[in-house]
C-alpha cells in the first residue's frame, strides 16, 4: 500500500511517541508496516487506519487516541478492556496541554451550566440504560460479597451496605442528593420505614422516580424533586440522615467547600452524612476525553482534600472504606451489557457514539483496576453522636 512523504512522516513521528508505553509489550500497525513496542509478545494489536498527527498527542493523548478510535481510524485487535487495562496503567506518559484544553478541563460551576452538563448524560434516555444496568438502575458502583453475585445481586448488596451504615430507624428523614432512578431510597422506605426526599437535576431520572413511587404506592413515604443542592438551605429541610452517591464527581473542586457546607445546614445534630464518591490519589483537573465526552466539568477529588472540608463543618468521620475493585467488576458487567445489547442501540444511536460508549465502560474499568481513580465511602457525624455503636455494626 503506497505512502505518502507526509504519512511516512507522521507514522514514524507517532510510533517514536507510542514508544513510551513499554510496560506491556503491543504491537501497532499501519497500512503495510509492523511495530513492536516493548519486549516479549505482544498483549494485543493497535491497528492504525490513519496516522494520528504528533501535535494531537502531544496536546492530548488521550484526545487523540479517543477520537481516533471513535471515528474508526483505529481499532483494537483483541479485548479492548484488556488492552486499556494494560495502557492505561501508564497514564503518567500521556500528554496533556492543560493551557490549550482550558475550555474543556475548567468549566463554568454555576448552577446554569452544571444543569446543563449533567443533563448532557444522564438525559440521553431511561430506554437506552435500561439495556446495560441491572433492574434496580443504579448507575453506581455495586458491592459484590460473593464471587458470583449478579450486578443485580451487588447492586442490591450496596444498597443495604449502605443503608445499614447510616443506621436507619423507624419514621426517620433522609435525604438522597443525586438520587438517581430512587432505588436506594425505595429500599429504604420499604425496609426502614423512613420519610425520604430525593433531588437531581435529571429530567429523565426525576420522571422515572415519581413513576417508581407511584407503581409501588410509596406516595406517604418518598417525594423527588428537581433542585439543585445550593438550594437546599433556603428549603426549610432539616433532615435525620443524608447519603449522596455518585453525585460529588459533578460539584467541581472550587465547591466542595459550599456542598459540604450545604449538607450541614440540613442535617440535624448528631445526624450522620454518608458520601460515597469516585476519588484520586492526588488533585488533578481530569481527563480530557472523558471531560469533553462523557462527563463534561467532571472532576474526581482526592481523599484527603474532601477530608480538609469536612473538617470546616465540623463532621467527624467515622468510617472510611474503599471499594475501588467492586466498581471495576460493576463496570465490566456494565460494558457486557451493553455488547450484548449493541444491536438495539444500534437503532438508537450512531457508530460514533456506541464505539465512545463502549470505549467509555471499558476505560473506566482499566482505571479503576489499575488505582488511577478510587471509590471511597465515608460516613461522617455533624459533630459528636456518642450513641452509636463503637465498631461496624453492618
Amino acid at each position: 500500500m503506497f505512502k505518502t512523504l507526509e504519512e511516512k512522516t507522521e507514522e514514524k513521528a507517532m510510533v517514536q511517541f507510542l514508544e513510551r508505553f513499554t510496560d506491556y509489550p503491543f504491537l501497532v500497525k499501519f497500512k503495510n508496516s509492523e511495530y513492536l513496542i516493548g519486549e516479549g509478545e505482544p498483549t494485543f494489536t493497535v491497528n492504525f487506519k490513519k496516522a494520528i498527527p504528533i501535535a494531537d498527542l502531544m496536546k492530548s493523548t488521550s484526545l487523540a487516541l479517543g477520537e481516533a478510535y471513535m471515528r474508526g481510524d483505529l481499532d483494537i485487535e483483541g479485548n479492548l478492556y484488556e488492552a486499556l487495562d494494560h495502557f492505561l496503567g501508564q497514564m503518567g506518559k500521556f500528554s496533556t496541554n492543560e493551557s490549550a484544553l482550558k475550555k474543556i478541563m475548567f468549566s463554568s460551576t454555576s448552577k446554569k451550566n452544571q444543569e446543563k452538563e449533567v443533563t448532557s448524560h444522564y438525559d440521553i434516555g431511561n430506554d437506552f440504560y435500561k439495556l446495560w444496568l441491572d433492574e434496580t438502575m443504579s448507575y453506581s458502583c455495586g458491592y459484590f460479597i460473593h464471587e458470583d453475585d449478579t450486578l443485580y445481586q451487588a447492586q442490591v448488596n450496596k444498597v443495604d451496605y449502605i443503608l445499614k451504615k447510616l443506621h436507619l430507624e423507624e419514621g426517620m428523614s433522609l435525604l438522597d442528593i443525586g438520587c438517581g432512578w430512587g432505588f436506594l431510597l425505595i429500599e429504604a422506605a420499604r425496609k426502614y420505614k423512613i420519610h425520604g426526599t430525593g433531588i437531581t437535576l435529571s429530567h429523565e431520572q426525576y420522571a422515572e422516580f415519581q413513576k417508581r413511587i407511584k407503581d409501588q404506592g410509596l406516595e406517604d413515604y418518598l417525594t423527588v424533586e428537581l433542585m439543585d443542592y445550593r438550594d437546599l438551605p433556603k428549603s426549610g429541610y432539616q433532615f435525620d440522615r443524608v447519603v449522596s452517591v455518585g453525585m460529588l464527581e459533578h460539584v467541581g473542586r472550587d465547591n466542595y467547600q459550599l456542598f459540604l457546607d450545604c449538607v450541614e445546614k440540613i442535617l440535624k445534630p448528631g445526624g450522620l452524612f454518608l458520601l460515597h464518591f469516585i476519588s484520586a490519589l492526588k488533585e488533578h483537573p481530569g481527563d480530557p476525553w472523558v471531560k469533553k465526552y462523557i462527563f463534561p466539568g467532571g472532576t474526581v477529588p482526592s481523599l484527603r482534600e474532601i477530608l480538609t472540608h469536612m473538617a470546616e463543618d465540623n463532621f467527624h468521620t467515622l468510617d472510611i472504606e474503599n471499594l475501588r475493585l467492586h466498581y471495576n467488576k460493576t463496570l465490566l458487567h456494565w460494558e457486557k451489557n451493553f455488547r450484548d445489547n449493541i444491536e438495539t442501540e444500534k437503532t438508537m444511536f450512531d457508530e460514533n457514539f456506541l464505539r465512545m460508549w463502549d470505549l467509555y465502560l471499558s476505560a473506566c474499568a482499566a482505571t479503576f483496576h489499575n488505582g488511577i481513580i478510587d471509590l471511597h465511602q465515608i460516613l461522617m457525624t455533624k459533630g459528636i453522636n456518642n450513641d452509636l455503636p463503637m465498631t461496624r455494626w453492618y
